[in-house]
Formats: structure tokens, C-alpha cells, sequence
């Protein structure tokens, strides 16, 4: 098998490529989640996780695979990126509160000059969530790293979540049976 590098210093996807058998190492890329307002918000993290990859593909061999991918939490068309401070997250979880919203993730498969690229919708719908409930999941998790301000598979997904619709691996960050199909066309 080719070389894999995860452009991602994400522990869930780490730990998903680990739950699928995927040896792979990796290499941080330090670009700046920028985008311009004008952009489709279903393509950022499309467009984001080509930065990271490219950003990344500059310092590696040309046989490797680079993995990157973004995730964003979309509600109403507004993107809700990761909290800077507790009542942003606060915030950011009482907007979710009783309503659906998308999560979606945006992956690219990058060796030498081929390049796959996609992305992955999940929606998801919490209970009504209290205040004490939100308050709690943000002092105890801190989920300041976190797109919409939760995982899924923590104490918020485990009591807050009413359904899914959709690629629960995807909700955690990286839709793994769709990266593992497109990284059986690079071998």
C-alpha cells in the first residue's frame, strides 16, 4: 500500500482511520480556515480541505496519499465554525436546541497530480436541550475544537441527539467508508 498522510491534526479522524486498520502517519498543515463569503457554503470544506492537502503535498514524496478533509455545522445557510470561548459554545448549542441542522465534511484524496475530491451531508436534530444540560457538556467536554461546538460521541451526542440522517462517521469528521472506497482507486 502507497504511503497515506493525514493532513489533519484531529484526534477523531486519527482515530477513525486507526478503528479502520489504516496505517498512516502525520503531517500537519498549518493553513488558515479561510474562505471567501461568496463561496457555496456546501463547497468550504471542499475548498478548506484542499488547502490543508496541498499545503501538505508540497513536503512529502510524490507517491504518498494525502488524506485532508473539514468538517462545518450548518444551520439556516450560517456556518457555525468552532467556538472560541464558553458562551460562543453556549450559544452555538442553544441555536441547535430542538432543530435540525447539516453537518458536512469535505475530503480530498491527493497523490502527484490525482486528485478525488468530495463531500458527505449528515443531518442531525437535537432534543430541545436546557441551559444546565448545555452548560454542563461545556465545562465538562470543552468543545472549543469542535465544529458547532459538540462531538457526537460525547455525552451531548449520547443524550441531546433525536435522530440522524446519514453517515454517523461523518458527524465525527471523516465519512470513513467513502474515503476507504476512494483510496482503493489509488492502489
Amino acid at each position: 500500500m502507497k504511503p497515506l498522510i493525514l493532513a489533519s491534526q484531529s484526534p477523531r479522524r486519527k482515530q477513525l482511520l486507526e478503528w479502520a486498520a489504516i496505517p498512516f502517519t502525520v503531517m500537519v498543515s498549518d493553513v488558515e480556515e479561510l474562505f471567501l463569503p461568496t463561496l457555496p457554503k456546501e463547497e468550504v470544506p471542499v475548498f478548506i480541505a484542499t488547502k490543508k492537502a496541498r499545503a501538505v503535498q508540497s513536503k512529502c514524496s510524490s507517491d504518498a496519499i494525502v488524506l485532508a478533509a473539514d468538517t462545518i455545522v450548518l444551520l439556516q445557510e450560517k456556518i457555525l465554525a468552532k467556538p472560541v470561548h464558553r458562551e460562543e459554545a453556549i450559544s452555538m448549542l442553544l441555536s441547535l436546541s430542538g432543530v435540525t441542522h447539516q453537518v458536512i465534511t469535505g475530503v480530498i484524496l491527493a497523490q502527484g497530480d490525482r486528485e478525488v475530491s468530495f463531500s458527505q451531508t449528515t443531518s442531525v436534530t437535537f432534543h430541545p436541550l436546557s441551559l444546565a444540560q448545555i452548560e454542563y457538556y461545556v465545562d465538562h467536554y470543552k468543545p472549543y475544537d469542535k465544529a458547532g461546538g459538540y462531538a457526537i460521541q460525547e455525552w451531548i451526542g449520547v443524550v441531546g441527539i433525536e435522530s440522524i440522517e446519514g453517515d454517523f462517521y461523518n458527524v465525527m469528521g471523516l465519512p470513513v467508508s467513502r474515503v476507504i472506497h476512494h483510496l482503493q482507486q489509488f492502489q
